[in-house]
């Protein structure tokens, strides 16, 4: 709600008819598409796709909640729709895990209407340190086993916990552009986090769930991260209009209109 606002009850909604056909293009188990879409989803076709068995999980969901909803199991770049035929696209955390983002925003678009609208959130590429901490654990993580990666998140999860644990702030007094690190007082943990490494920490967390959240940051192949730049020359090309956008240190949030 943060990130893209009330859409069930934004004014735009009704630009879009009574019953509006809603492609959630890599839904996984739904968790994000009903988080948003909820409210809204007695008058909208739903259609999810993913090209994981985690389609199943995301059918049972709406079943339970006695929603409709129709879903497909698939690679993004070759969605089975018509071109033009869906009003809306959501897109969450899901472009970037493609081998090209622009290519699989472009496979998507195309299946929405003129004047239909797509919503997505990619990462923001960060400074050149945590850029490179960001491939080289990923590379790391490719040339071992699932178990061996765990154990190598446990012990990057308790450096987080130790830097978390020590609760202090530093206050660094001008900005470090060769190194893209702003000026201001930030507290120690989340400054590594955000320059250095990716080591989450959370006081009310558990170890394992650490592990878990900087396991799957790391494991997947791609995970690419973009500038600001490079998505709005992506909805230039693309011809679409952006309505909002939401830049933060973790990525960027785009809601557009499809443009003749």
């Amino acid at each position: 709600m943060a990130k893209y606002g009330d859409v069930t009850k934004s004014e735009w909604i009704k630009e879009h008819g009574s019953a509006p056909v809603l492609l959630d293009a890599g839904c996984g188990a739904a968790m994000s598409g009903l988080a948003l879409w909820e409210g809204g989803l007695d008058r909208i076709n739903y259609i999810g796709v993913d090209i994981s068995a985690a389609i199943d999980v995301a059918k049972k969901r709406f079943d339970e909640k006695k929603i409709k909803g129709s879903f497909i199991q698939c690679d993004l770049q070759t969605i089975p729709l018509p071109n033009e035929s869906v009003d809306l696209i959501f897109s969450e955390g899901v472009l970037h895990h493609t081998d090209n983002t622009e290519r699989a925003l472009c496979s998507v678009v195309k299946h929405l209407k003129v004047n239909g609208r797509i919503m997505f959130y990619v990462y923001r590429k960060k400074g050149p340190i945590r850029e490179f901490t960001d491939d080289h654990i990923r590379d790391k993580l490719q040339n071992i086993s699932p178990e061996e990666g765990w154990r190598e998140m446990q012990s990057l999860s308790k450096l987080g916990m130790l830097l978390g644990e020590l609760d202090i702030e530093i206050d660094i007094p001008d900005d470090i552009s060769v190194l893209d690190i702003p000026k201001g007082r930030l507290n120690l943990q989340r400054f590594f986090y955000w320059h250095v490494c990716k080591t989450f920490y959370r006081p009310e967390m558990t170890l394992d769930e650490m592990v878990h959240i900087n396991y799957d940051w790391f494991a997947p192949k791609n995970a690419h991260r973009h500038t600001e730049q490079e998505v709005r020359k992506w909805c230039q090309d693309l011809n679409l209009t952006v309505e909002r956008e939401i830049i933060e240190e973790a990525g960027i949030t785009i809601i557009a209109q499809k443009k003749g």
